[in-house]
């Protein structure tokens, strides 16, 4: 039964129009302004501060942006490279080094986020090409693939994805196992789900069809590194996925996982009744997503080779 407290943060999260007073929710089109929005989040972002037992430090490679989150005793020589969400266009270390620090500290692994470029001055395929940057640079720093996690929300689960291809067809050795909450998969956004679940999810109305195609700018989205569930995962490492059943990307995370289920890869999918894109993120807001991080968390300790919690 869902918790009466993800009932009153989901119904604000879905309401939130109504905090601008605003009496329809936003509507996603062609005035949409990137510039803006980006803004926006940076703003709201950067009055975040990380917890005290997690500290964060900034680097470049390659001439991008990245930060080191490195929670207390840290497992020496052991990574998880974190790939941000923001629907393509948005995100960066600013966006999300509060959110890769609980599961830096929880894992209590070192974890790295960086700013791969962003669509629309930067289309498919930069995004991925930075991902198998930042991968590829981890083994120049000594980490070997048996000791690197991968893993994302949103967009960046869906990079996840489409990095474990991209790496696979480069013949690049694979890192140990990998997690993506509520990947797009089939970036047609033709799943049912995306109509089924439009007002059931929290994410804008025409966010996908705008913001994916910003991404996508004329790319066939049968293209596997772009459209991940038209990959071929023989040989992919283990997978745990997670979604929510009121989001607009359940179809896609579950078709996905029965196509890598189909190549034989280890596949946890969890389904978690009522929730909503991403919330493992809003932990500890309330039991669900807090329970929901704790599982991802405990996936990655186990093949990270440290069991328990903190």
């Amino acid at each position: 039964m869902q918790s009466f407290r993800s009932r009153i943060i989901i119904g604000l999260i879905r309401n939130r129009h109504l905090f601008s007073l605003k009496l329809k929710p936003e509507v996603i089109d062609e005035t949409f302004s990137v510039e803006k929005f980006r803004e926006s989040v940076d703003k709201s972002s950067a009055r975040i501060k990380l917890p005290k037992n997690v500290s964060a430090q900034k680097f470049l490679f390659d001439g991008i942006n990245a930060e080191w989150i490195i929670p207390r005793e840290p497992q020496e020589d052991k990574v998880l490279l974190y790939i941000h969400g923001g629907g393509f266009i948005s995100g960066s270390c600013l966006t999300h080094r509060v959110h890769v620090a609980k599961f830096a500290d929880l894992c209590r692994l070192k974890s790295m986020v960086f700013d791969y470029r962003l669509a629309p001055e930067y289309p498919f395929p930069a995004a991925v090409d930075d991902c198998k940057s930042a991968y590829k640079w981890l083994l120049t720093q000594g980490y070997k693939p048996e000791n690197i996690i991968l893993g994302g929300e949103s967009a960046g689960a869906t990079l996840t994805l489409s990095l474990l291809l991209a790496l696979k067809d480069d013949n690049i050795i694979l890192p140990k196992a990998a997690f993506a909450i509520s990947p797009v998969t089939d970036l047609s956004c033709k799943a049912k789900s995306f109509e089924y679940n439009a007002k059931n999810d929290v994410a804008p109305m025409g966010s996908w069809s705008v913001w994916t195609n910003l991404y996508i700018a004329g790319s066939d989205t049968k293209n596997p590194l772009l459209s991940p569930l038209f990959g071929n995962y023989e040989g992919i490492p283990p997978l745990y996925i997670c979604v929510g059943t009121h989001e607009i990307h359940y179809d896609d995370c579950v078709n996905v996982a029965s196509v890598a289920k189909k190549y034989g890869v280890d596949v946890t999918l969890r389904e978690w009744e009522n929730m909503i894109h991403a919330f493992p993120l809003l932990s500890p807001l309330f039991p669900e997503a807090k329970k929901a991080l704790s599982e991802i968390c405990e996936f990655v300790r186990c093949h990270s080779g440290r069991k328990g919690g903190n």
